[in-house]
């Protein structure tokens, strides 16, 4: 057992951030001399979270600092080889495990830049590879991307609520799956509309902007309000927020004033007051009164209390006074949908002859479980000033035709022809090619830029929140009836 349960987890490698079942099967296709097969996998989502019209993509910059890191060390592979079967016999031989100490990683990646809309049943990554390094993927490059996406939609349904200019804070740390959780959330937060965060560990990671006010036990730690507001002030006389509901909030604001006006007196302003408990709607206009009839009209009013989207909605339809929202439980948990459901499906295998491609696909009862085959790329069609049209999913091992039409996989009947002088950008660009990378990463700042445009550029009725608008995504014409053509050859016909 590790005795240092905590500090010991990130060790330099990360290899083992898998399922068994991916090295049981790495096994599996090196005995049956299957490992380099080359292989194409997806990555992507079925439907969008929190019943939404879209997600914003994100995770990639974490995925590829994973990847670029990916080897067995000696420690890994003693853990390996100290597995049992279920009759005492050693899980993975010696030969495997040498066959991993030995492995390179040199598959392909494309994938959507961190930032970008993404809809149900697009392809967010797409790894093309030998079959045995493809599988090796999955489970890490799932839990990186599915939860940062989760995540950084959830902030860019909340930015939608709380307009452009108003601040959003993240304050979620103490209620985070745990310390990874709450730096993940932190990071994709930000990426998808916060402007800073209480998380000091992920400002020093991330260079995201921290911000903090104080806790009810300052208060309590004084005589009044006015020597804890006043010893506050004196530590930060030019950055001070006073948490004013500890007691009574109208007369706590009040108490605040009264610190402002000596901290005025000494060439300081008082930054803002925050709301924690009662009525936001009906105390906020009370202390945006107050504070205007005081002479403090540039005092911020901060908000928290379990914030999330629908909640800022109603509070600024009730004529609310809030300027800065602290959001915190809702926004890092992602609160009303635990994940985001991404998965990673097998889409072409290379033919045994290396003649071409042998397109696979996985059948479900549930239409929209069954898997789309092929090598895709998603191609965003644009509309009047740039603006998202439709999206087609087409298989780039085979030729276009002159004439497009979109056919929507849930019914064949809903079909958009596109002209072929449509602008259009492709979705997938290439990150890694035969294990190098290619691309230069944005930073943070910019993939959050990104992820704002794109929401912006959507449909209103696209990015509202009770039953969003569908953006049309379709399957070119050839593609669609090849998957049809697929179904129909894989599924059994059972007489009645």
């Amino acid at each position: 057992m590790n005795a240092a349960p905590l500090s010991g987890l990130y060790a330099p490698s990360l290899a083992l951030v898998t399922d068994l079942y991916q090295l049981t099967m790495a096994y599996g296709y090196w005995q049956q001399g299957l490992q380099d097969r080359e292989a194409v996998f997806h990555l992507y989502f079925r439907k969008a979270p929190f019943q939404g019209g879209y997600a914003v993509a994100a995770g990639l910059a974490l995925a590829v600092d994973w990847v670029e890191n990916l080897q067995f060390s000696d420690d890994d592979l003693a853990y390996l080889g100290s597995l049992r079967g279920s009759k005492g016999g050693v899980m993975f031989p010696a030969e495997f495990l040498r066959y991993l100490r030995e492995l390179k990683f040199t598959c392909d990646i494309d994938a959507m830049p961190e930032g970008t809309v993404v809809f149900g049943n697009e392809p967010i990554m797409r790894v093309r590879g030998p079959l045995l390094q493809a599988q090796l993927l999955e489970t890490a490059l799932l839990t990186l991307i599915n939860f940062q996406t989760l995540v950084a939609t959830k902030a860019a349904r909340i930015r939608e609520a709380a307009g452009p200019t108003d601040q959003i804070l993240e304050f979620g740390l103490r209620r985070a799956q745990g310390f990874d959780g709450g730096l993940g959330a932190s990071r994709a937060a930000y990426l998808g509309g916060g402007d800073a965060t209480s998380n000091v560990l992920a400002g020093q990671r991330y260079g995201i902007p921290v911000r903090g006010t104080h806790a009810h036990s300052w208060v309590m730690a004084f005589e009044n309000e006015v020597q804890a507001f006043s010893a506050y002030a004196q530590a930060f006389p030019d950055d001070s927020v006073f948490l004013v509901d500890t007691y009574d909030t109208l007369e706590g604001v009040r108490q605040a004033i009264h610190v402002a006006r000596d901290m005025r007196a000494r060439g300081h302003e008082l930054a803002g007051i925050r709301l924690d408990s009662g009525d936001l709607a009906y105390l906020s206009r009370e202390a945006r009164a107050v504070l205007d009839e005081a002479g403090f009209p540039e005092t911020r009013i901060v908000a928290s209390n379990d914030l999330e989207e629908n909640l800022i909605t109603s509070l600024k339809q009730q004529g609310a006074r809030i300027d800065t929202w602290g959001v915190g439980t809702q926004l890092v948990t992602a609160y009303n949908q635990a994940a985001l459901g991404g998965v990673y499906k097998l889409a072409a295998l290379r033919k045994a002859d290396d003649s071409g491609w042998d397109f696979t696909i996985k059948l479900s009862e549930q239409v929209a479980k069954t898997s789309i085959p092929g090598i895709l790329q998603v191609r965003r069609y644009l509309g009047e000033h740039g603006k998202p049209r439709a999206d087609m999913l087409y298989n780039t091992a085979e030729d276009l035709p002159n004439h497009l039409i979109l056919i929507d996989p849930a019914d064949s009947t809903r079909r958009l022809p596109i002209r072929p002088e449509t602008q259009y950008r492709e979705l997938l660009e290439p990150v890694f090619r035969r294990g190098r990378r290619v691309l230069d990463l944005p930073t943070l700042a910019e993939s959050r830029a990104l992820a704002q445009r794109e929401v912006q550029a959507l449909d209103p009725g696209v990015r509202r929140f009770l039953n969003p608008h569908t953006f049309p995504v379709g399957l070119e014409m050839g593609l669609y009836e090849y998957r049809t053509s697929l179904i129909l050859e894989k599924r059994p016909v059972r007489p009645a």
